[in-house]
């Protein structure tokens, strides 16, 4: 058994790199149709409106040509949930039953964001919208026009999210290239294990992020070439320039011209892409869909238990116990605990920032829109240096949607929304104990089976006169793969709160052998680039 600490779940974190972007996209795809539902009159409808412009918060870390295919899809998944519920309201207004379709919607959005590694948010504003439209009255006759309002605000949030690439049609590829040339130099640096697997990752998502993004015209190949340095230099460490590294990071961003790589012949672009390209199978996303059993089990149990709660104790709005309780889960109960904590911190941070906005917002529907918009930003800009934070804009955010219909007190507001925090919180994180996750110590058994039979076949790919460029390329990427893997799974187990003795020196025995054949690797590939350049 682990102990659940509280020192340091309130630490605020660096922002992310790029916090500005959901921030103002969300905004960009949420005014236009709300300042024209007031315009209308008609501020009661943007609660569906609103269904589709939180897609805009979506696939900002991927290259355009993968965005706008992820973009599209996060709007048909909202747009099932929403209709799901919305079908479900028309039929039934049975608490209960409600509550029992809520979770279940929760619990499948759960397992399909996590086995898609949609990112963030994740599946919490799928589950928030699905929730509230299960609470709100309908008739089968109006749910039409109401998937038409949040698929006509979906389609402009894909506009708004795809409308950077006019001007920096590069921009994800090259910050997840300067992202890896800055892990590398702090690996090289330091030399600490956690840095190594660190930069690991970084490589392998760079390498990732430049694959999805489709065509290769000399500004990929040219961030092809830094990815390899940075390879080099994981490769290498000793050997490595940090400064040279962090140099060609920052010089990254913005628009001018990718920096050279300096150390590979020009003639190695179309080498290593072509091997790359070769040696990359497609994911297949639903492999990953069995593992998080468990998740998408507590995530059902914990959200119907907080809503059946909630309806208990009389509170009017139980959709907010049960996204409550829908937020809370993560990869193991350390970080479930922890979330539970920054939830309840900030909610009830947060009742007292819209207790404190309400009597201006209450002015017009004009200002309940404009205090909207304002919140909107602020959770996007903060969220990422603490969940909490980010919280504090999200709960008078959601507040003042509750209002968009017509005027509620806010006493009242407050009371049901400080109750349902609580209820769903406590349930929440009670189901999650009850359902524990032992399955975590047999995966990361797999794991590192899995990176032991890679190194393997990587270690005989090397040895292996006639294995050329592509073949070792293919043992590499397998290899690199199977390490980041690795590295998530022994991570997710480690922070389980209930289960066997985990194998950490094998673990550990296979990380180090694992980095060093792919070091290995590394310097034979470039000894062959080099060779085919020097041809």
């Amino acid at each position: 058994m682990r102990r659940l600490r509280l020192s340091g779940v309130l630490r605020l974190g660096r922002p992310s790199a790029i916090w500005f972007k959901p921030a103002l996209s969300v905004v960009a795809a949420v005014a236009p149709p709300n300042l024209t539902l007031v315009a209308l009159g008609r501020l009661d409808l943007a609660m569906y409106t609103m269904a589709g412009s939180l897609c805009a918060l979506y696939a900002h870390n991927r290259p355009y040509a993968a965005r706008a295919r992820v973009l599209a899809l996060v709007i048909l998944g909202m747009l099932a949930g929403l209709g799901t519920a919305l079908v479900t309201a028309s039929l039934t207004s049975n608490g209960v039953v409600l509550v029992t379709v809520g979770a279940l919607l929760a619990a499948a959005q759960k397992a399909l964001c996590d086995a898609t590694r949609i990112g963030p948010p994740g599946n919490v504003i799928f589950a928030f919208v699905a929730s509230a439209a299960l609470f709100v009255p309908q008739t089968l006759g109006q749910v039409p026009g109401h998937l038409a309002l949040a698929a006509a605000a979906g389609a402009w949030a894909w506009i708004v999210g795809m409308a950077p690439a006019l001007l920096r049609p590069h921009g994800p590829e090259r910050r997840a290239t300067a992202d890896a040339l800055y892990a590398a130099a702090a690996h090289a640096e330091s030399g600490d294990p956690a840095a190594r697997a660190r930069a690991a990752a970084a490589v392998h998502t760079a390498w990732q992020v430049l694959l999805a993004s489709g065509a290769r015209p000399a500004t990929r190949r040219a961030l092809e070439r830094l990815v390899v340095r940075a390879e080099v230099a994981l490769a290498a460490p000793a050997d490595a320039d940090p400064e040279g590294l962090r140099a060609q990071a920052r010089d990254l961003r913005g628009s001018h011209a990718v920096p050279r790589a300096g150390d590979l012949g020009e003639a190695a672009d179309d080498v290593v892409g072509a091997e790359i390209e070769r040696a990359t199978p497609a994911p297949r996303w639903w492999r990953g869909l069995g593992p998080l059993a468990p998740v998408a089990a507590r995530t059902a149990l914990g959200c119907a238990l907080a809503g059946y709660a909630s309806l208990a104790i009389g509170v009017g709005r139980p959709y907010w116990a049960l996204v409550t309780a829908a937020s809370l889960y993560q990869v193991n109960m350390t970080l479930t605990w922890n979330r539970t904590v920054q939830r309840v911190v900030g909610n009830l941070a947060g009742v007292l920032v819209f207790a404190a906005v309400a009597p201006l917002a209450h002015l017009s529907p004009l200002a309940i829109v404009l205090c909207c918009l304002a919140f909107n930003f602020g959770a996007e800009a903060l969220i990422s240096r603490n969940y909490w934070l980010g919280s504090v804009c999200v709960t008078p955010m959601a507040l003042l949607i509750t209002e968009f219909a017509h005027l509620q007190s806010a006493g009242e507001l407050i009371t049901d929304r400080i109750l349902d925090t609580l209820v769903g919180a406590i349930v929440g994180f009670v189901a999650a104990l009850a359902v524990t996750n032992r399955r975590s110590g047999s995966r990361l058994e797999e794991a590192v089976a899995a990176v032991e039979r890679a190194r393997e076949h990587a270690a005989r790919t090397l040895a292996d006169p006639a294995a050329g460029p592509a073949r070792l390329l293919a043992a590499r990427r397998e290899l690199a793969a199977a390490l980041v893997d690795l590295r998530a799974t022994a991570d997710a187990a480690a922070g389980e709160w209930w289960q066997r003795a985990l194998p950490e020196e094998r673990v550990m025995s296979a990380e180090q052998a694992g980095h060093r054949t792919l070091a290995a690797t590394v310097r034979q590939r470039t000894q062959h680039t080099a060779e085919g350049t020097g041809a």
